[in-house]
């Protein structure tokens, strides 16, 4: 029975990174997109999202079609009316319109990438395979985390492609594994994973002097 239960916990967190995964349209559509009119899709987005979620402890109808719709999305510490726990769409959301006002275009890309694919490599990766205790989480998941996040930095968009800019990178995904790890419990990870990475990069392009391009 235990496995059974296991198995189907792990089938539904599969679907759910599958479904978190389509959220790598923000940062390829973000690419292409003026800043103004990315914040004029994801604004109103995100307030529906909200509104959607916080309703849902207090109206009835909205409930129901969560629940009818939804509801196999949810974590167990989402559920719960008492708690009244934001879900992770609405976390996402939030956390890419912060960053889009905040960082310039070519990290919010990188840091908000490494975000969608390695979060879900953590997960999954840590949930099957997690047997080594690593700070709060496991040592399997966390090495999923940066190596996918160094897979992100090879792939994602350079200022000028030099050798320093995927170090840099490289030591950002680091940084995001250790806020994923630690956040464990106390803080939402899809806060913590692209300002820690997205800060790191601004940080060591400013101290090793790389043009930073102005994208808009």
């Amino acid at each position: 029975m235990i496995g059974q239960i296991q198995t189907f916990d792990y089938k539904t967190e599969v679907l759910r990174k599958l479904i978190h995964l389509t959220s790598l349209l923000i940062p390829i559509i973000y690419w292409h997109i003026p800043k103004d009119v990315a914040l004029y899709i994801l604004v109103p987005l995100t307030l529906i999202a909200l509104i959607m979620d916080v309703g849902r402890f207090y109206v009835p109808a909205i409930r129901n079609f969560i629940n009818t719709f939804f509801m196999f999305m949810l974590r167990e510490h989402e559920k719960d009316q008492s708690k009244r726990n934001l879900n992770g769409a609405s976390y996402v959301l939030m956390s890419a319109v912060i960053c889009v006002l905040i960082f310039p275009k070519l990290f919010f890309v990188t840091a908000f990438s490494i975000l969608i694919i390695s979060d879900t490599s953590a997960a999954l990766i840590g949930r099957k395979f997690g047997k080594h205790k690593f700070l709060m989480k496991s040592l399997e998941g966390s090495l999923a985390f940066w190596i996918s996040s160094m897979f992100v930095v090879l792939f994602s968009p350079k200022s000028q492609y030099i050798l320093e800019e995927y170090l840099i990178g490289f030591l950002a995904g680091l940084v995001a594994m250790f806020a994923e790890n630690l956040s464990y419990g106390w803080a939402d990870d899809n806060f913590l994973i692209p300002l820690t990475s997205g800060f790191t990069m601004w940080g060591l392009y400013i101290l090793y002097n790389i043009p930073i391009p102005s994208i808009k």
